[in-house]
């Protein structure tokens, strides 16, 4: 039989993980620095990747430069309305194979990893991030001029956290509820 989980023991989850939040609502006036975009990629290079072979691969986009404008133009609408405010548009891919042609079977798996490294030091650093799903890989590729062996998963909005109020009223609704999980009995099988 496997162990309770830590919360039903009494051991406290870990505060940045705890007080974590995908917010819609991000501060446009101010800028992700240099220093902290390289400690998050930092920390997600330090993610564990099956054999070690690191296939995660992350396209960096800031509000003035083309490349945040055509991530953007390839959200679905819904997200743009939001994301448009934060100041750092990540593309998170990975590959499925090597240069020389090796598959790389668990790529998507080894990119959910860096991408989770990524989000809990942005939350050390009071960065919000909130991932996009589901986005349009191949439109993303080609806008974007990847190669074939990358595989665009998400795009990754980064900031600091902004007011609530200037989102629009749906938004704004999803924003301030409280953040709710099923209980860790649910995630088990058998």
């Amino acid at each position: 039989m496997a162990p309770p989980p830590a919360r039903a023991v009494g051991l406290p989850l870990h505060p940045l993980l705890a007080a974590r939040r995908s917010p819609f609502a991000f501060d446009p006036s101010i800028e992700v620095t240099s220093l902290e975009l390289a400690t998050l990629l930092e920390a997600a290079r330090w993610a564990p990747s099956h054999r070690n072979s690191q296939p995660w691969r992350f396209l960096v986009g800031r509000r003035e430069d083309g490349a945040y404008q055509r991530v953007l133009a390839e959200l679905p609408a819904d997200d743009q309305r939001w994301a448009a405010r934060a100041p750092l548009l990540l593309v998170a891919a990975h590959l499925t194979r090597t240069v020389t042609g090796s598959p790389l079977p668990h790529g998507a798996y080894d990119l959910g990893q860096a991408v989770a490294h990524l989000t809990v030091q942005a939350s050390a650093l009071g960065l919000s991030v909130r991932q996009v799903t589901p986005v349009d890989g191949g439109a993303l590729r080609s806008v974007l001029e990847l190669p074939d062996r990358v595989v665009p998963a998400v795009v990754i909005a980064v900031g600091r956290l902004g007011d609530p109020a200037g989102l629009p009223e749906d938004l704004r609704a999803r924003e301030v509820a409280p953040r709710v999980r099923q209980p860790a009995a649910a995630l088990l099988l058998g």
